[in-house]
């Protein structure tokens, strides 16, 4: 587990405190953390903790997202999923609740969507009422689950399993390995990303349960 490469996030916090008008010291009192602690931060001399993080984002009143993004800034929080985008397949995959996919979902009649980011998902199954997105996930060698390199992040909870391949994980400010055989689970409201730098294709099953918005 190494580092993630990170965007300057803290010139971005500084900016968003600055605009609110507070005091180095009330962002502090209001997070919990020392003065000197945030100053480091926005100075890039301290890396946040995801807690910290959140808990600075949600004092100033802007997104984990809009810290990670340069291009969009503050506003792409509020702006809607892109078409293409993992965040806007979620979507179109619950736009249905009530349709069931089962008990027997052939190979060659699944669901498929392909997004522009060398990401293809089958969908697996559907029961109506049950919170879960039941997934079959190929990520093509160069694929990505953020074409910008942003990390994302979405209502619910994500369990994956790797039968083939091989992925990197961007998890907050970790990177994982993720190799045929491993799994992992998460929060998906923790900033993430996938990505195969590999030359072959890599293929697992993901849940991902609970509201997608």
């Amino acid at each position: 587990m190494s580092p993630a490469v990170v965007p300057p996030v803290g010139a971005r916090i500084r900016q968003a405190r600055l605009e609110r008008g507070t005091s180095l010291r009330a962002l502090a009192r209001e997070v919990g953390v020392s003065a000197s602690l945030v100053s480091q931060i926005e100075t890039g001399k301290s890396q946040p903790s995801v807690s910290t993080l959140y808990a600075i984002t949600t004092a100033l009143g802007i997104s984990v997202e809009s810290l990670f993004d340069a291009r969009e800034g503050a506003r792409a929080a509020a702006l809607p999923a892109a078409r293409g985008t993992v965040p806007h397949a979620l979507a179109a995959l619950a736009a249905d609740p009530g349709r069931r996919i089962g008990p027997l979902a052939a190979a060659g009649g699944r669901e498929t969507l392909e997004l522009d980011s060398g990401v293809v998902w089958e969908r697996l199954g559907r029961v109506p009422g049950a919170d879960v997105d039941f997934l079959l996930v190929t990520y093509r060698p160069g694929g990505a689950s953020s074409g910008s390199g942003a990390l994302m992040r979405h209502a619910g909870t994500e369990y994956g399993y790797l039968t083939s391949g091989e992925l990197i994980l961007t998890l907050g400010f970790d990177e994982y390995t993720v190799r045929p055989g491993d799994s992992v689970c998460f929060e998906s409201t923790t900033p993430h990303r996938y990505r195969n730098d590999g030359e072959v294709p890599a293929v697992g099953v993901w849940f991902v349960s609970g509201d997608v918005q």
